[in-house]
């Protein structure tokens, strides 16, 4: 069945036909989930919560596009997680690398060889750092847009917010996630960091 038709049975009370709506979006509402909140165990915990509330909202749900109705309800729950906890983020880039590594279910390329795995690890390890240093409204858009991929138009049907409001918000993210890359890039794989004043000076002569 396709997802229309999956949502009709499961607004009949089919929890099979959820389940198998569950299965199809897992793995991006739990990467949204771990980007938001820079921890695997928490991003566990409200994708399962996020869904939980999907099932019990989805008489709400009056048709259209079904996964920015579901990921708006991600990103409400992590924004539950991160107000209940009071949760900061981290200012340990230590602490951040033990918390991600492996624990993306998109980080794994059966392909690549072991130099290139590592190097991926680290970048991904200090992207999650940065983006733990956003504040939440950015963090979000930030993660919907370029780690997602989302359109303008879409990430703001999923924060249910202005496209103007997300570009402000993206501006401000990315600016700040350049100044953080730029401050600590002696952590970044070495094909990454930003060339300095006197590489570029080097390369001229």
């Amino acid at each position: 069945m396709d997802a229309s038709q999956l949502i009709a049975a499961a607004q009949k009370g089919d929890l099979a036909a959820f389940n198998q709506l569950v299965l199809r979006y897992q793995n991006l509402a739990y990467n949204v989930a771990y980007r938001i909140l820079g921890d695997p165990d928490l991003a566990a915990d409200a994708t399962q919560d996020a869904f939980i509330k999907a099932y019990k909202a989805l008489d709400s749900f009056r048709g259209g596009a079904f996964k920015p109705w579901m990921l708006r309800i991600v990103t409400n729950t992590c924004y539950d997680y991160l107000r209940s906890a009071k949760r900061k983020p981290s200012d340990s880039l230590d602490e951040t690398m033990e918390n991600s590594g492996e624990s993306s279910p998109r980080l794994h390329d059966q392909g690549e060889g072991p130099e290139s795995y590592v190097e991926r690890q680290e970048l991904n390890q200090m992207i999650q750092w940065a983006i733990s240093q956003l504040n939440d409204d950015q963090r979000a858009v930030v993660t919907l847009v370029d780690i997602q991929g989302f359109s303008y138009e879409e990430a703001a049907a999923i924060l249910d917010i202005s496209i103007g409001t997300v570009k402000s918000r993206l501006s401000r993210g990315r600016a700040k996630l350049r100044d953080l890359m730029q401050a600590h890039q002696e952590l970044l794989p070495a094909r990454y960091r930003f060339p300095t004043r006197a590489s570029v000076e080097s390369t001229r002569q």
